[in-house]
């Protein structure tokens, strides 16, 4: 995967070891803070993933944080304890969870130790979550006088259903890798130690899948969260009607009637 590597002030990002084709790791480098979330970590994150989006090699990101005990452990509060509401509005900062949301290759978030508030938020904000047996998971900010604000009180809700949100958030309490697994907010839970490994796997087997095609469904899953079913239903099969106009399709369809191995170009 050439002219991948690279780091940044707060990030590192590298490509997967052999085995792991077309997969970036993401890593958040705050292990002081952490990995809190300040808003130049999010800039330079958002840049990053549209970086990755447009280099025609990558395929699946995994994103995770450095050291064992947190993803990231929330926003720096530090950065927003003097903000006042016109700041906030204007200087645009939270902007970048919009830029992150706006990736359009798949990301999988790999979480060990505490994924809070904005860490929460960032997890979610990612398209699965591999949790490791140490992660946990909340959005405490109720205890510092706020509410989410990255967009926890809108995926929480969708992800685990208003019921079990509304207390956490309400509450500020956290919850564990397996609670998380059973409410529906992570893909699977394994030992922490396998915690990056398992993603870059899952990664792999999303990167070796058609990638026009991995789009478009990533694309229209999200919007099933947020569009009537009929609108749903509709911009679905625009978009399956759309894909084959690709050489993907074609291969695809004659791999299998050739019951061979297709190759897939990303055209």
């Amino acid at each position: 995967m050439p002219n991948l590597e690279s780091t940044t002030r707060y990030l590192r990002v590298e490509p997967a070891p052999s085995g792991h084709d077309g997969v970036a790791l993401v890593t958040l480098e705050r292990p002081d803070a952490l990995n809190a979330l300040s808003f130049d970590l999010l800039d330079e994150l958002a840049a990053t993933l549209a970086a990755l989006d447009g280099d025609g090699v990558t395929r699946a990101v995994v994103l995770t944080g450095s050291g064992e005990r947190a993803f990231a452990a929330g926003a720096d509060i530090t950065e927003l304890a003097d903000q006042t509401p016109e700041r906030l509005a204007s200087e645009r900062r939270f902007e970048a969870w919009d830029r992150i949301w706006a990736t359009e290759l798949p990301l999988i978030a790999a979480v060990r130790g505490f994924a809070l508030g904005g860490g929460c938020e960032l997890a979610m904000s990612c398209d699965l979550i591999v949790a490791g047996d140490d992660a946990r998971f909340g959005q405490p900010e109720i205890r510092i006088g706020v509410m989410p604000g990255a967009g926890g009180t809108q995926r929480l809700t969708r992800a685990i259903g208003s019921a079990r949100a509304m207390e956490l958030i309400l509450t500020g309490r956290t919850m564990d890798a397996a609670e998380a697994l059973a409410a529906g907010l992570v893909t699977t839970v394994v030992p922490a130690t396998d915690t990056v490994g398992a993603a870059l796997d899952l990664a792999s087997r999303i990167a070796a899948m058609p990638p026009l095609a991995v789009r478009e469904a990533k694309r229209l899953v999200r919007l099933a969260a947020e569009r009537s079913l009929g609108e749903g239903l509709r911009a679905e099969r625009e978009a399956f009607f759309g894909l084959f106009a690709t050489a993907d399709q074609r291969e695809g369809m004659r791999a299998f009637i050739e019951k061979r191995s297709p190759v897939w170009t990303g055209h």
